[in-house]
């Protein structure tokens, strides 16, 4: 069904902070072995994490606030603006607090915001890690490049009986064009856009109890993992791919099966 099927992207998005908000995008440049652009880039402290900025090491989620514990972060709508490396968080439609994440005063002042936002959840002070070149606070260690099939997405709303809002998965593009799991048959292929863009698809993506949480009401109202196993046997929706040559997509742009299949690596 891969093979035959083509694939459209209808949206792209980023995560600019571990656990907050996603950001939507038209159009986001992709270039080889790096990250999805602006993804990631930094995550809040739960308490001493013991991250190191020079010797960077993946570290477990639950280091850090995040939907799977703390679904009340879903509540808060966020954005980051690049250019002025200052992140904003609104909560009940006006903005609580802003701050320059490459400032020791702008990081104090989101640092602050989460002591009074949270406290209870709290393990320690929160703080505001900022992500080394060549390093993303990802799931996954390999976890460059995320895609979510919509038709999946549709399909799982049979089993659970309820509305499944997409951006629970939190991936970076959402396609259309596959059977409901068909892109599990796309591990170890390799996707081509018009620009020149290749993404090797390399593994499924195991979900977690943060897919539970509504990403608006900020509430855990289902139980995908749960209704995933017992319909499917497995926690999966979605696949983790790498860049293998970079390149411009935009929402509209096909992605291609490339007829040579690469082995994992």
């Amino acid at each position: 069904m891969a093979e035959a099927m083509s694939i459209r992207i209808t949206s792209l998005q980023r995560y600019p902070v571990k656990g907050l908000s996603p950001e939507p995008l038209t159009s986001v440049t992709l270039t080889k072995g790096d990250y999805f652009p602006g993804d990631r880039l930094f995550a809040i402290e739960n308490g001493p994490a013991g991250f190191d900025p020079d010797k960077p090491q993946h570290q477990p989620k639950i280091k850090f606030l995040m939907l799977m514990k703390n679904e009340s972060l879903a509540r808060l709508k966020t954005r980051y603006l690049d250019s002025i490396t200052t992140l904003f968080i609104e909560q009940g439609g006006r903005e609580v607090v802003r701050g320059d994440l490459s400032t020791r005063e702008g990081r104090l002042a989101i640092e602050a915001y989460f002591r009074r936002f949270m406290p209870k959840e709290l393990r320690g002070p929160p703080k505001v890690l900022s992500a080394p070149d060549g390093f993303r606070f990802t799931d996954s260690r390999r976890g460059f490049v995320s895609l979510i099939n919509l038709a999946s997405v549709r399909e799982l709303e049979n089993v659970v009986g309820a509305p499944v809002d997409p951006l629970r998965f939190r991936g970076n593009i959402h396609i259309e064009g596959l059977a409901p799991w068909a892109e599990f048959d796309l591990v170890g292929q390799v996707l081509t856009a018009p620009s020149g863009l290749r993404l090797k698809v390399t593994s499924r993506i195991t979900r977690c109890a943060a897919t539970n949480v509504d990403p608006e009401r900020g509430i855990r109202d289902l139980e995908i993992p749960k209704s995933l196993m017992k319909a499917y046997g497995h926690f999966d929706c979605g696949i983790y791919a790498e860049v293998l040559d970079g390149g411009v997509i935009e929402t509209g742009d096909s992605l291609d099966r490339e007829q040579a299949t690469l082995a994992l690596e």
